[in-house]
Parts: C-alpha cells; sequence; structure tokens
C-alpha cells in the first residue's frame, strides 16, 4: 500500500507446506471460502432469495398495527369500551354530500345509492342522513351518510372499500358532489408505485459508474444489495407471521436495505479496488479486503444492530416489530456483503482488475496522485481545526433549532393531497359541521344513565368544545359514551389543550358530582398520547442506544474520547436532521401541507441514522487508528485517514442520499418525511461531520485521541479493526 494513503498490512512469507492459501484473519478466510466455492456461493444465495419469496407468497403477509398503550387514558377506554359492547362492530366509512339546493332534492338518488352499498361485502350497516336531522348541516346543503364496516379498517380487504368507494361515487350528478372518507378509503386510496425505489437504484447505478467508470464494477455493490434486501422483504413476510410487525414496515425496510446494501459493499469494493491498484492479483485483494473493510462493515452493521433494538427500550408494540424487521434487514445485508460480494468478485475479478490498472495508469501519468483533493482539504482544516469545527457547528445548530418546536401527532385526510376523495370528503365536513367535527373525541362514563346524562351537559358547555352527542348507552348499559366535538380541527395544538383541560379539570369534577369514572378516549386522545409516550420514554431509548454503541466503539479504537466525539457528533446531525423535517412538513416549507411529524419517526430516525453514521465513524476513524498504529503521527493519521475514505465516504453517502431522497417522490407522507430525514442526516454526516468536524476534532485531541487508563485497558477484551494477513 502506498504511504499516500495508508500502510497495508504486512505479508508474510507462506507457511511451509501451504504455498497456496495466505494466512489472514476469520473475514479473510471467510472471503477465500466464497471465491473457492463461488458458483456455491451464488447458488446458496439465489436458493435463499427463491425460498423466501416462495414462502412469502404463499403464507402471505399478517402485518398487524399495534399502537397499544397500556396505562394511558386512552387506551382504558377503549378497553372499556370493547368489555361492555359497542353498537359499532367495526370501523366506519362516511359517504358526504353536497349539493347547494339541498341534498334533500337527491333524496331518491341518495337512498337508492345507499341501499345498493348496504348490499356489498363487508358492510354492516349504513345509516342515511334523512334518518338524523344532525347527520345534515344547517343550511341543508351538505350531510353525510355512515357505512358500519363489519371489521377494523387495517383488516379490510382494498377491493371491497373500492367497490363502495366506486358504488357511492357513481350517484354524482350534475350539482351532487360525493366523497368518502374514513381511515379505510385512506387506505384504499394508497397506490402502491415502484417510482421511488426505481428512481433510487437508478441515482445509484449512475454514482457508482462515475465513481468506477465501469458498468460491472458498478453493478457489483448493486447486485450485492439487491440480493439481501430481497432475502429481507421475505424473511419479514414469515415473521410477521410470528411477531406483531406493522403494516407500512416494507417500504421502510426496502428504504433502509437499499441504502445500506449498497453502503456495505461499496465499502469492501473499494478498498478492494485499492489492494488492486497497490498490486495485489484479485483473490488476494478480495481476502485483504475482507479483512480490513469487512471488519469495519461487521462492527458498523452491529452498531445499526443495537440502535435498531434500542426500540425494544421504548416498550411500544408497533415499534418493536420494525425494530425487528429493520435489524434483520442490516443483518441480511451484512451476510451479503460478507458472503456474496466475494464469490462476485471472484467471477468479475480479472475484468475489474484490467479496468481498475488501466485507469491507475492513467491517472499515474496525468501526476495526479490518489486522494490528492482529500488530503489538501484535510490540510486545511488541521491548520484552522477551531475555526472549521465552529463554523460547522454554528451551521447544524441553526438547522436543528427548529426541532426545537417539533410537535408530535399522526397525519389525518386533512394532510391527503387536495385530489382525494378523503381529503375533500375531510373539508366538506369541516364546511358544514366545523373544524372539529373531523376529530371527535370519545368520551366515557361508567355509571348509570343518569352519569351519562349528567356528564353530556356538563361536556356541552365546556369552554372549546363545540358540540356534545346525547349519551348513548352501552349494551348492558353500564357505560355511557358521549361524542364530544371540538371547536378546533384535530392538529390544532387548542385541541391537544382541550383534551388535557377535560381529563385534568372537567373530569375529576364530574367524577366527585355523579360517581362515575370518566374517560377521554378516542383517535385522537390515542394520538396525543402516544406522542406524548414517545416524549417521555425518548431518554432512556438515547441513553440505552448511546451507551451501548458507544460502549462497542470503545472496545474497537481503546479510546474514550473517540466514543464521546461520536456520540455527540451523531446526535447533531439527527437533531439536524429533524429541524428539516420540521420546517418542511411541520411549517409548510417548500408549499407542504403544513401538518404533525409522524411520533414513532423521531425514534426510528434516531435509532437508524446514529446506526449508519457509526459506519462513516468506523470506516474513517479505522483508516486513521492504522495510519496512527504505523507512524504515530497523529497529524498524518488525521490527514491520510481523510485522503484515503473522504471520496468513498462521500460516494457512499451520496447513494443513501438519493436513495433515501427518492421517497420524497412517494404519496405516503410519512415515507417523504421519512426519506426527507435520513436524506438529511447523511448529508450532514458525510460531508459537514465526516470531511469537516471529525478531521478538526481529531486534530485538537492530538496523541490524546487514543488514551485509554490503563486500569481500563487491562480489563477490556481487546478488539481490532486491523487485521494483519500474515497472522
Amino acid at each position: 500500500m502506498s504511504p499516500t494513503r495508508g500502510a497495508a498490512a504486512t505479508i508474510a512469507p507462506p507457511a511451509p507446506g501451504k504455498p497456496d492459501r495466505p494466512r489472514g484473519g476469520r473475514f479473510g478466510a471467510l472471503a477465500g471460502w466464497a471465491q473457492r466455492h463461488r458458483w456455491a456461493a451464488l447458488l446458496l444465495w439465489v436458493a435463499v432469495l427463491a425460498a423466501v419469496t416462495l414462502g412469502s407468497q404463499a403464507a402471505g403477509s399478517a402485518y398487524k398495527n399495534d399502537f397499544a398503550l397500556p396505562g394511558t387514558d386512552s387506551q382504558a377506554a377503549t378497553d372499556l369500551f370493547t368489555k361492555h359492547g359497542s353498537a359499532q362492530a367495526g370501523d366506519s366509512v362516511d359517504i358526504v354530500l353536497k349539493d347547494g339546493r339541498g341534498i334533500d332534492g337527491r333524496k331518491a338518488a341518495v337512498e337508492k345509492m345507499l341501499a345498493e352499498v348496504k348490499g356489498l361485502p363487508g358492510v354492516a350497516d349504513v345509516r342515511s342522513p334523512y334518518a338524523d336531522a344532525s347527520a345534515v348541516s344547517k343550511d341543508g346543503t351538505i350531510g353525510y351518510a355512515t357505512v358500519i364496516l363489519d371489521g377494523k379498517a387495517e383488516a379490510m380487504p382494498k377491493e371491497e372499500i373500492t367497490e363502495i368507494i366506486d358504488t357511492a361515487k357513481g350517484s354524482e350528478a350534475d350539482g351532487l358532489q360525493v366523497e368518502l372518507g374514513g381511515d379505510a378509503v385512506r387506505g384504499a386510496e394508497e397506490k402502491g408505485s415502484p417510482t421511488a425505489e426505481l428512481a433510487g437504484i437508478a441515482a445509484a447505478i449512475i454514482i457508482l459508474g462515475l465513481l468506477f467508470g465501469s458498468l460491472v464494477a458498478a453493478a457489483v455493490p448493486l447486485i450485492t444489495a439487491l440480493f439481501a434486501v430481497g432475502s429481507a422483504l421475505g424473511l419479514i413476510v414469515l415473521a410477521s407471521h410470528v411477531f406483531t410487525i406493522a403494516d407500512f414496515t416494507p417500504p421502510i425496510t426496502m428504504l433502509v436495505g437499499l441504502g445500506v446494501g449498497i453502503d456495505y459493499a461499496l465499502l469492501i469494493f473499494y478498498r478492494y479496488r485499492q489492494e488492486l491498484t497497490d498490486g495485489a492479483d484479485p483473490d488476494e485483494a478480495c481476502r485483504k479486503a475482507l479483512d480490513a473493510a469487512g471488519r469495519t462493515v461487521f462492527f458498523a452493521g452491529c452498531t445499526v444492530i443495537i440502535a435498531l433494538l434500542g426500540l425494544v427500550a421504548l416498550g411500544l408494540g408497533s415499534l418493536q416489530g420494525v425494530a425487528l424487521a429493520l435489524a434483520l434487514t442490516v443483518l441480511t445485508t451484512m451476510a451479503a456483503s460478507l458472503i456474496l460480494l466475494p464469490a462476485l468478485l471472484a467471477l468479475f475479478g480479472r475484468r475489474i482488475q484490467r479496468h481498475v490498472l488501466k485507469n491507475a495508469a492513467r491517472t499515474a501519468a496525468k501526476g495526479k496522485a490518489e486522494g490528492r483533493r482529500w488530503r489538501a482539504l484535510a490540510s486545511a482544516v488541521q491548520r484552522r481545526p477551531l475555526a472549521a469545527l465552529l463554523a460547522a457547528v454554528i451551521a447544524l445548530l441553526a438547522l436543528s433549532a427548529p426541532a426545537l418546536g417539533m410537535r408530535l401527532g399522526f397525519a389525518d385526510a386533512g394532510n391527503d393531497p387536495r385530489t382525494t376523495t378523503s381529503r375533500q370528503a375531510y373539508d366538506l365536513l369541516a364546511e358544514g359541521f366545523g373544524a372539529g367535527f373531523n376529530g371527535p373525541l370519545v368520551v366515557l362514563a361508567q355509571g348509570d344513565e343518569a352519569a351519562g346524562k349528567a356528564v353530556q351537559s356538563a361536556l356541552a358547555k365546556t369552554d372549546g368544545v363545540a358540540a356534545a352527542s346525547p349519551a348513548m348507552p352501552s349494551e348492558d348499559g353500564a357505560l355511557s359514551t358521549v361524542i364530544v366535538y371540538p371547536e378546533t380541527a384535530p392538529q390544532d395544538k387548542a385541541t391537544a389543550d382541550l383534551v388535557h383541560h377535560l381529563r385534568d379539570d372537567v373530569a375529576p369534577e364530574l367524577e366527585q358530582d355523579t360517581g362515575a369514572k370518566v374517560l377521554v378516549g378516542g383517535a385522537i386522545a390515542a394520538s396525543q398520547d402516544f406522542s406524548e409516550t414517545v416524549s417521555e420514554r425518548m431518554p432512556l431509548f438515547i441513553a440505552v442506544v448511546v451507551g451501548l454503541s458507544s460502549l462497542l466503539l470503545m472496545l474497537v479504537f481503546r479510546s474514550i474520547l473517540i466514543p464521546v466525539k461520536a456520540a455527540l457528533l451523531n446526535l447533531i446531525s439527527i437533531t439536524a436532521a429533524l429541524g428539516a423535517m420540521t420546517l418542511v412538513f411541520q411549517h409548510g416549507l417548500f408549499g407542504v401541507q403544513p401538518g404533525p411529524i409522524e411520533a414513532f419517526l423521531p425514534v426510528l430516525i434516531f435509532a437508524i441514522v446514529f446506526g449508519l453514521s457509526m459506519d462513516y465513524e468506523v470506516f474513517l476513524v479505522g483508516r486513521m487508528h492504522e495510519e496512527w498504529e504505523r507512524t504515530k503521527d497523529h497529524s498524518l493519521a488525521v490527514r491520510e485517514g481523510l485522503a484515503s475514505t473522504g471520496k468513498v465516504i462521500t460516494a457512499a453517502g451520496a447513494i443513501m442520499i438519493v436513495v433515501f431522497g427518492a421517497f420524497m417522490l412517494s404519496a405516503d407522507r410519512m415515507l417523504q418525511e421519512f426519506g426527507l430525514g435520513l436524506a438529511v442526516a447523511i448529508l450532514m454526516d458525510a460531508l459537514v461531520i465526516r470531511c469537516l468536524m471529525v478531521p478538526a476534532i481529531m486534530q485538537l485531541f492530538g496523541k490524546w485521541a487514543w488514551w485509554l487508563p490503563a486500569p481500563l485497558a487491562r480489563r477490556l477484551p481487546k478488539v481490532t479493526l486491523e487485521h494483519p494477513a500474515d497472522s
């Protein structure tokens, strides 16, 4: 290895009697096995992919959203509602009607349409607006029919909901507008499209092609990632029959799997390319690349998995399933990078070698040294480390500031595109019945009928309440339900304040006066409870993830300061991403429909980004550590570490950014938020943190960067990234 980019692992003479088997570490040995059995390794992956794909198709998915929050008022209300019986067997769909001349004149056509809807599969009952005066606006121009489904919205086949939509919309005529709303309708309107995935893959191919200048070289990391993601998706479908995995998991898995899979394969492949440039033959280059970069990928992948499994500390069922699925995806990509990639390199090694050596000769003829620009950047940072560090910190803190006002919640139909029927139904209901009609609160009074009436009367007079329905007794008479309509829209802060006011001030007085137990529930209250639970448990989650990841870094680098630095820098890149999400999706920057940030996304992004940031940390600092061990010159180690890894880190980061950013093309708001958050975090991490802040901090630390107290050093097991090939 040339001294301009770091020391190579020294090669000892072959052991007597084994001239054809260079010795190395476990990862090099694994690469050697994959090379010798290249067709077996390839067939193994093809067989795994085929088996899990066919198995998952035969078994089908069993995704289930579990947002239960034991101990909260909303969950207690739901449990009581279930225990004492409900007049509503399943979820509902609203058929909203508008006619400027009044909907009474359309009664015959509407009643005929409702009769057809009642006979459709999945429909338990239909309540006509003409049978309930409260279902018609005061001016008589807007009304709604309620379609009671025979199951929960997430369990209803989409084709049944689509048939309801088509049947209702078929009654539209001149002057009569028909729109449908409800969770089931929103789910049926979600049009799954591979646009985002295909755009991300196409952009990744372009970046890989520009980086290596060869179609074969560009294809190898991509093929590795696609095999890994395909296998992971099949395994997750099968796992959904055993674990509670949310239905929004597959697109997130695809998003993370593509980015991580290409990233890991690229880190190994780039080291392989460097070894070829230094004169190693393809087989030797592969073994040496796996012994060095393969170890980096392994430890980086472990930190991602640790961060994801840290979600278990939150105790939220839906997120635990997502964490398990993503951890399985990362594990699969690691395995593909360590087994499938060496087999592919064994097949295409000679062809790649010819191309690499030709490019190296062309570069040498021009008098250009590998990594010269990154070396120059590192030198510039080293001359003014404090100034570079302060400038970067100020910029990241400025981007992070909006996150302080982040409001968690869940998007509703009011955030849907204006062209959707669910959004138009939402707007019509708000127009006819008030902004709070789309977000009613469900208040339960556990007591006799008189208590229910007293609760209803008090709620109707409460500030912030537009209306309260008559108390509806349960089947056994032990419970009364009052539907409370706020004056404000579901996502307004005033609505959240009303929930707290009802729980903290109104309910205790009513319980004292009536002797009944009063609980405030419903979808809006449940969303608020979920958001507040996430916020309360976030510190524990961060402590678990940061603590375990820092311990792993301490073992790898034998240092106290490096894990602390990594944790702080990772945290600031994550807060910058959350700040960008807040600006765009909460404040409506770039014309985006304003609304809350999905309550589970900050913790999910934290887990993923914290783990992925460790990839670059381990890769960059690992190369610095190699040079430090060789020369004991910390300035040279910083400079050559960045010169050796700057190009591949920015290329890997660019691939992740385009893959994640491509999900901004999705019609799903949650995926848009997720894609933007991850893309911004990786952008800040790969460019600002790894290329500016880490070299500046390492320069300021000097030799103390590698300090570990002697008593601790004696007690900690020794784990190294570098592994000499002759060991």
